[in-house]
Order: C-alpha cells, then structure tokens, then sequence
C-alpha cells in the first residue's frame, strides 16, 4: 500500500513557498529560498502567511489544466469535444490521463493543506495566534473543497487527514459520501470561524468565503440518502443561515454587466471584483510551471484570437446542441454572447475584433469565449504563451443567490416567496430576462446551469441532485438522457439585436445519410467517473466497499 500513487501525492507535501513565483505586491511572492526548511520556517506571522500562498494555484493546475471543465461541462452536457467525447458519452477509461491528473492534484491540495496545518502547529509558536488560526483556516478550506470535489467525481474516496499517520496505513479505505461531506463542512465550518470577514491580502478567502462553501455543502447534504421531497430539513435551514449571513453582511455585490466578469481588467489576481467569493489566482507568468492559468491555451478557436502567441488550440471545444437550444428558447443572449460564440458574433474588448468588417464564423460548433480574453495587447502587456492573466471562480455571489432560493423553497415544489423571487430575479433581471412570480426546483437548478456555464460546476449540480433524485422525473438520470449532443448550424439572422435572432438547424443524418447518434444516456453503474487504474492495482485496499469515517479521532 505505501507504494499507491496516493502516497506519491502525501509526499508532495513539500513547502511549496519555493515553487510559486515572485509578483510585485502580491501575497504571492515566494519567501527566500535560503530559508526554507520546515523546522527553520513558519518561525513569524510573514512566513506563515506565505506558506498558504501555494494553496490558491499552484495545487490546483493539474485539475484546472484540462480536467475541470472535461468534468464540469462535457461531462455534464454543456460542452461539445473531440478530445472529451468520452466524458459525455460515459465512457471515460480508468486509464484516461487528464482523469488521473485531476485525482494527483486534489491530494496534492490535501497533502498541502495537511502539511500547512501540522508545520503551522509544531513550528509557529511565536507566531500571532490569529495569523496560525488564519493559516489553519485556509488550509482546512482548501482541503474541504478538494474533497467535495473528490466525492462528486468518484464517489467514495479515502479520507487523508494527516500525512504521517497515513504513510504507515496499510489498511486504508474509502470513505463514505456522507463521511465527505461531513468532514468537508466541519473544514468550511472551522474556516467561517476563524477567517476576517474582509480578506487581509486581495484575493485571500474570508468568513463570506467558507461560509458561501457552507451554504453549498448543507444545500448538497440535505439531499444524501433522501427521496424526492425529503431533503433533511435541518440541513436547509443551515444552507439558507449560511446564504443570508453571506448577502447580507458580507457587501458583496453582483456585478452589473455579466459580461464584465470575465474581462481581465476585473478579475486578475490584483484586481479582484465585488461578485467573487473565491478564486484562483493565476499569475501572468509560466515560471514556475503551475501557477499560469492554461484554460485559454486550449479553449480559444485559434491563435489568432489569442495574439498568434502558438496557442488557441480550442476549435473543436463548444457548446452542446442541448445547451443552443436553451439559450435559443430562453433568448438569454446576454449571458449567451460572453460564454459561447455564435455566428455574426463581435467582441470589441479583443484586438482580433479591431476591424469591424470582422464578425466570428461558427466552425462545427459554437466555440467557448468565457476566460477568453486574447493576448497581451488586450491585457496591458500581461500573459504569454499558455499563461492567460485571469483567475478562475470557484464561487461567486449569484450562485449563493440561487443557493438561497432553492433552501428557501426547500421540499416544496413551488414558492412564491418574496425573497426567493428577489434573489432569482436579481440573476435574471442582469441577464435581460422576464422576471418569475413563481419558481420552481428546476426553474433555480436550471438558472444555476445557464450562470454558471463553462465555469465548472454543471456537473457537481447533476451529482448533488442524483444523491435525492437519480432515477425519477427531471432526476439526474433523465436530464442525462434527455441531452442532445448532436451537431448543428447556426445562422445569424441580419440586421436583428436586441435581442439577436439565429436560425438554427439540428440534422440528425451525416452528408452520406448515416443517422447521426445524439443521445447519451447514463446509468447508476457508469455514472461516476472509474477510480483511477493506478491506484487499484498499487493499493488494492481501495477495492473495498467503503466505510463511515471516525470523527472521533479529530481534535476539532
């Protein structure tokens, strides 16, 4: 067992100070490189600060490189791939690399926030009591949300809470999904108690932060084990404290253009916008490899959108048919025109766009323009080759919004709650669209879709609906199967706006007449993702059914 693949990833819990690279003024300067020895450093408040610095990029690059939106929007229907086909088609293999990659780096977060957490303690004794508290608190918020994201992509994994003791258990087994989110929300809960509630470096997490994360946990654990109208109520009512306590206290704002969100300029690791709760923080360098954010790298229909730096290798990536159809019934072109390009389509804010007889010409799907945001000469001279200078949500205020929506609307199957309508609206009203007198679970589950595409999350909502509605009608399964996946043209009609009208046409036979397979429907046996191959045959305890963590072996 100690020769699993997991361990190689405990074993890279090294000070990872040394590893992130130098930026003027920023928390993520790295430390002297002289001084880095666990027993020498986290000696004052500066070092110890320093030490989370890692935890906001750099252990986070081999799931956000590929595998973060291969997971959270072709697995879940919102994106098109050649290179992803198998991850909405459910039929991804255990050996799939970028699969692989994204299980080293949660543990990579784990091991980090682990390591953190026990220097921090051992080491830091003439350090401010507020600043170790403040440090923990990070750690154990990262480590939280690495699990949350571990549960939803292969159910049941093991639970790594010390490096050392691990690396002598032989016996090591997974852990249950309830077990998970347990220990992740007392990790959020630990977080919201022990953060400032205003960051003290641009970017650093808050009490807003774990508790917007709280809020997500309970809304998702309410549902573990329930039935359709049977989500645990006790759990609602803490996703919705947590989801008031944030918008009402927190002064948080939603931005007023959506599109300004994924503008550079307002979402940068020094430039961090009033909507954000928590994002990584990508640096406009590559040195050292992993602090540079790739998305845009592979997702940009061609170099030259991007400043022909040799990248923009994104012509394949787009948006589903299934999600065209949304966005053309729901005629949300104001949130549409910012995540997914369609033909006739502008975008002054990029260089390529300069001329104005240039227009975007669809190739064979509506490619992806959320996090594009082109080359260092659309950026003030910031981002290279691979390297695009804009960070990365992992949550923003609109989503709490809808989190506070549906725990209000709870078990029932519509409200017409005065402050579930304000909030729903809010999102909608900045989208362009009517606002609802009613809504219903769908109406807030699918607005959460439509928000937050291409962002990464589509997926974990199909997961945390499964846990209460696998099976059923609008469950997780019949959404699934429901999904076209197909191709199509889309044709900008001239001369309209306001909003923009398309004719689109969805074939279902190829040019030789060959009926062309749309639909993908998955089971309860190929939903999850398969464990990693590697770590089956090093670790064969991980075979095992899964059992309840002791939470009685934790301090806290």
């Amino acid at each position: 067992m100690k020769q699993a693949r997991l361990w190689k990833y405990i074993a890279f819990a090294l000070p990872l100070s040394i590893l992130t690279a130098a930026c003027s003024d920023s928390f993520l300067e790295r430390p002297p490189m002289d001084t880095l020895t666990d027993g020498i450093y986290y000696q004052t408040d500066e070092e110890v600060i320093m030490a989370t610095a890692p935890l906001y990029n750099i252990v986070w690059f081999d799931f956000n490189d590929k595998t973060s939106f291969g997971i959270g929007d072709a697995r879940a229907g919102n994106m098109l791939s050649n290179d992803y086909d198998d991850y909405y088609k459910f039929a991804v293999s255990a050996t799939d690399g970028p699969l692989l990659s994204a299980y080293a780096s949660f543990y990579k977060i784990i091991a980090q926030s682990n390591m953190v957490i026990e220097n921090v303690n051992r080491y830091g004794t003439n350090v401010t009591p507020a600043v170790k508290n403040h440090a923990i608190a990070e750690a154990r918020f990262m480590r939280g949300l690495a699990y949350t994201y571990l549960t939803s992509i292969w159910k049941e994994v093991p639970i790594i809470y010390d490096n050392l003791a691990i690396l002598s258990d032989t016996t090591i087994r997974k852990n249950t999904v309830s077990s998970i989110w347990e220990f992740a929300i007392r990790d959020f809960r630990y977080a919201a108690k022990n953060l400032p509630t205003t960051p003290i470096q641009p970017g650093r997490l808050t009490k807003y932060s774990a508790e917007g994360m709280l809020a997500r946990a309970f809304l998702t654990h309410a549902g573990i084990g329930a039935g359709v109208g049977s989500r645990n109520q006790t759990d609602l009512d803490s996703a919705k404290y947590y989801a008031k306590d944030v918008i009402m206290n927190s002064g948080l704002t939603l931005l007023q253009n959506y599109s300004d969100l994924f503008l550079s300029t307002n979402n940068n690791a020094q430039s961090i916008n009033n909507e954000t709760l928590f994002a990584l923080l990508w640096l406009p360098i590559r040195e050292p490899w992993g602090v540079n954010n790739t998305f845009q790298a592979y997702m940009a229909f061609g170099p030259e959108l991007i400043g022909n730096q040799g990248d923009g290798w994104g012509r394949a990536h787009g948006a589903s048919a299934d999600l065209v159809k949304y966005y053309m019934a729901n005629q949300d072109d104001i949130r549409r025109k910012p995540t997914f390009m369609f033909n006739g389509d502008r975008y002054p804010e990029l260089e390529y766009f300069s001329d104005a007889s240039v227009t975007y010409t669809i190739n064979d799907v509506a490619n992806i323009k959320k996090y594009i945001i082109g080359g260092p000469d659309d950026n003030g001279g910031n981002g290279q080759f691979m390297t695009a200078y804009i960070n990365t949500y992992m949550m923003r205020l609109a989503e709490v919004y809808l989190i506070y929506a549906e725990a209000i609307l709870g078990n029932s199957s519509v409200t017409s709650d005065g402050e579930a309508l304000q909030y729903v609206n809010a999102i909608r009203t900045r989208a362009g669209l009517a606002d609802l007198t009613t809504v219903t679970f769908m109406d807030i589950f699918n607005e959460k879709r439509i928000e937050l595409a291409m962002e990464g999350r589509y997926w974990h909502e199909l997961v945390r609906l499964s846990y209460f509605n696998m099976n059923g009608a609008d469950g997780t399964l019949d959404i699934i199967s429901k999904q076209d996946k197909g191709p199509y043209t889309i044709d900008y009609v001239a001369g309209t706006d306001n909003p923009r009208q398309y004719t689109v046409t969805y074939p279902t036979q190829d040019a030789d007449g060959v009926d062309i397979t749309r639909f993908f429907p998955a089971t309860e046996d190929n939903f999850y993702f398969p464990y990693p191959d590697a770590e089956l045959v090093k670790a064969p305890s991980l075979r095992k059914s899964a059992v309840d963590f002791d939470f009685s072996k934790l301090a806290n």
